[in-house]
């Protein structure tokens, strides 16, 4: 069985990151073991408040590295990865997206960087595009490269279905919708129980993100909804960077609350408050700055 799933770092939680910890009857996975801040957003470089979350996430995910046995790189953007922290990965098994295969300039000189500074760490390391490995009763399965987002100007990452015995969970990074139909399709095959979705990147609709993706995303999650076992999902990450996030989906909520599924962020998924830094940075700025902020944390640490 999947004995446990624990968000580590998202968007909900106040940083740029999808870490994810699971744990199987068979196997402990640490899947994207990295996180960031948006080094501007309005026109403002990251409140101390994010940092501070920053701080706490990559101290959770070290903490949870240490433990895991796998370790799962879907691409190589510094959120999801961070060749500063080689460590992470020193007798570990290692499961990366390929890195010269179905992948863009940036994301290919990052790759090299990372392999060159894990190198001779890991006790193994295996390119995942569209391969399955089995440990025990726990099989790992990895999508072929699909597009980070509608096309490919991004890259490509790979999406991962866990499943031990009859139960399912999948994660799939940094799709933005899902929009394109192998995006989705991956998804449609695996039938998983439990879905982590990186969901339409609504802060950018109409610049970077068209209505017509978020239309097709739609419909892609109400698929999801009607032609798997789900009774998860967990929209996060991008999508957390827009205030009005849950108006943009309205469609999907309406189906899941026919089906009796739960349609939620990582943070209450994990049962912890929803703080969108980001997208409150010019707020966070109004009502605490820098001074304010160590004041207020001088006062709770007294306390």
């Amino acid at each position: 069985m999947i004995r446990r799933i624990l968000p580590l770092a998202f968007d909900s939680f106040g940083v740029r990151s999808m870490a994810t910890f699971v744990e199987t009857d068979d196997l402990k996975i640490l899947i994207d073991p990295g996180a960031s801040l948006a080094p501007l957003r309005y026109g403002l470089e990251p409140h101390p408040l994010e940092w501070q979350r920053l701080d706490e996430s990559w101290a959770l995910i070290k903490e949870q590295a240490e433990d895991a046995e796998v370790l799962i790189v879907t691409h190589y953007h510094y959120d999801h990865h961070d060749p500063d922290y080689p460590e992470l990965y020193s007798g570990k098994i290692v499961f990366i997206k390929h890195p010269t295969q179905n992948i863009n300039r940036s994301q290919k000189e990052r790759a090299a960087l990372f392999l060159e500074a894990i190198k001779g760490l890991p006790k193994k390391l295996e390119n995942a595009d569209g391969q399955s490995f089995q440990f025990g009763k726990t099989r790992l399965s990895f999508s072929k490269a699909v597009c980070h987002g509608t096309n490919p100007r991004l890259g490509y990452v790979t999406e991962v279905s866990i499943k031990c015995n009859s139960e399912k969970f999948l994660y799939t990074s940094d799709v933005e919708g899902p929009s394109l139909e192998d995006q989705i399709n991956f998804i449609l095959e695996e039938k998983p129980d439990i879905l982590f979705v990186d969901g339409p990147m609504t802060y950018m609709l109409g610049h970077r993100y068209s209505f017509k993706s978020l239309e097709i995303a739609n419909e892609n999650l109400v698929r999801a909804l009607k032609e798997t076992s789900l009774h998860t999902m967990v929209l996060d990450h991008h999508f957390l960077r827009d205030l009005n996030y849950k108006m943009r989906i309205k469609p999907v909520y309406e189906e899941a609350e026919k089906r009796g599924v739960k349609v939620v962020t990582a943070a209450e998924f994990s049962g912890r408050k929803i703080e969108m830094l980001e997208a409150l940075r010019k707020e966070l700025y109004a009502k605490y700055g820098e001074k304010e902020f160590k004041a207020e944390k001088r006062k709770l640490r007294e306390e």
